[in-house]
């Protein structure tokens, strides 16, 4: 799912082809996208995008008259800019069209989950918040008090909206990794030392990899988004070596998602067992990087 970072790609990338620019049409390919049907999505045509804004993992495009188009990727939607409209195909579920191109929205798999919202107002726009504190425009003391607000795991805290804005399964990785905590690890048991560790690693990796983006953005269009990328440290890397220790990164798998993470670094060396596993394996789960080394050897 495309975070704060790719977001922000996202709109230094529009900014130069759409801000200040008529929408002359909206193509709706997929019946599922549109979300709301007050005021009509014709209302949208003809007017100029005057602003553009990222509201949690959402983009919004403000139009003339107090009018918002919200739109959330999800985990596959994604953007695409053509200066020639292209033919829709089975992934296309928008096309709008510019004076200067066609920027297309797109989603991968058979689940619809990327939504648009047609709104009027500031007020109705809030509505579409969830209201995480956006951490780059915090201080220590906020993000202190966000964290501690309610007892979870960091990994919950990080990629919760209602917590933290723009953060989600990727960075909240990369984030750990930087600071040296485990992603299990409760927000309220950590000390003010952890605490102010993890406050850094998060403006620095946020800030890091916002600045990378955006000034690949501003060479081309950032067609392939995604949560995967050479660079990152842990995420996406199960297996591979740890670029601080070298030792192998390890993973705990949840629902649809998991978490990687590197246990020299981070855990003490202990392997974090994941519900299912913990189950299953019961006494026979290996505690840590030796135990698991010698069960594969044997």
């Amino acid at each position: 799912m495309p975070e704060l970072p790719d977001i922000v790609a996202y709109l230094r990338a529009l900014e130069p082809r759409i801000l200040n620019q008529p929408i002359i049409d909206i193509r709706l390919s997929s019946p599922f996208l549109l979300r709301s049907v007050n005021p009509p999505l014709s209302e949208a045509e003809g007017r100029k995008v005057i602003n553009l804004r990222r509201l949690g993992k959402r983009i919004v495009f403000g139009l003339e008259d107090e009018l918002f188009l919200v739109i959330h990727l999800m985990i596959a939607g994604r953007f695409h800019w053509k200066e020639k409209p292209p033919k829709p195909n089975k992934l296309t579920l928008a096309s709008f069209v510019f004076p200067s191109g066609t920027l297309t929205l797109t989603e991968a798999g058979s689940k619809k989950r990327a939504s648009m919202y047609f709104v009027r107002g500031e007020g109705s726009l809030a509505a579409h918040d969830p209201g995480g504190l956006e951490v780059l425009e915090a201080d220590l003391e906020s993000f202190k008090t966000q964290l501690t607000a309610e007892n979870h795991t960091l990994k919950r805290s990080l990629t919760d909206p209602h917590f933290f804005s723009g953060i989600g399964n990727a960075y909240s990785d990369e984030i750990l990794h930087a600071a040296g905590l485990s992603p299990l690890k409760l927000t309220r048991r950590l000390d003010d030392s952890e605490i102010q560790h993890l406050f850094e690693a998060t403006m620095t990796t946020l800030r890091f990899w916002m600045d990378k983006l955006c000034d690949e953005a501003k060479q081309n269009f950032p067609e392939k988004v995604t949560a995967f990328r050479p660079e990152m440290a842990v995420h996406g890397r199960y297996g591979k070596p740890c670029p601080k220790c070298g030792g192998p990164v390890q993973r705990i798998v949840y629902a649809a998602n998991e978490a990687n993470y590197c246990p020299a670094c981070q855990t003490g060396g202990k392997l974090l067992a994941d519900r299912a596993m913990s189950r299953l394996l019961g006494a026979d789960w290996p505690r840590t990087l030796e135990e698991l080394e010698q069960r594969r050897s044997g």
